[in-house]
């Protein structure tokens, strides 16, 4: 069938089907390979608050501290996530972790922070290996391939979580904080 055989729309539904299939086909790669180069060259999160060491820690850094590899599910579709334990990350700015984790020092919690303003909080011991048997971890990479910028370059992963609401993506701050004291009722 030529072209003038098809009624002019037609023609024209075809062409813009044409079009499309092939941006949908070579766009998204493109965009990927940009996306994993801008998301190694801006891995920074910074780690302050009531820590004995403030840290802002680059690709180099966390390149440094002890990584993990751990299974979770993210709504239904199961992986692996490796990065690093954040119980090592906050061992490194100088918190009580283990046997010094005790006293006015169950009081801390972790507030982390996305780029979009979300934030979760844990309370301190939920981070330490003491208090868990499978490490809270501020990954890096899923399944073997670094996080495009839609999850990261930073998520953090909790795998024994019923659910992945405290699994913030785009890290950028950790900060460390007190509850405050509870207010006695009879005053």
């Amino acid at each position: 069938m030529r072209r003038t055989d098809l009624p002019h729309g037609l023609f024209r539904l075809g062409f813009a089907f044409s079009v499309v299939l092939f941006g949908l086909g070579f766009a998204p790669r493109s965009i990927a390979a940009a996306d994993i180069a801008a998301t190694t060259a801006s891995i920074s999160v910074i780690v302050s608050g009531e820590v004995g060491h403030p840290l802002t820690l680059d690709a180099t850094a966390l390149a440094k501290l002890p990584r993990v590899t751990v299974q979770g599910s993210d709504h239904g579709v199961s992986g692996s996530w490796s990065g690093v334990p954040l119980s090592a990350i906050l061992s490194a700015a100088g918190l009580p972790l283990g046997e010094a984790l005790r006293g006015k020092n169950m009081a801390l919690y972790v507030r982390i922070s996305a780029a979009d303003g979300y934030r979760v909080v844990y309370a301190l011991a939920e981070l330490d290996p003491q208090f868990r048997n499978e490490p809270v971890i501020l990954a890096d990479q899923h399944d073997g391939k670094a996080l495009g910028a839609k999850e990261g370059p930073l998520r953090v992963i909790a795998p024994t979580d019923q659910r992945p609401a405290r699994w913030i993506r785009q890290v950028t701050r950790i900060d460390v904080m007190r509850a405050p004291d509870a207010v006695d009722p009879s005053r």
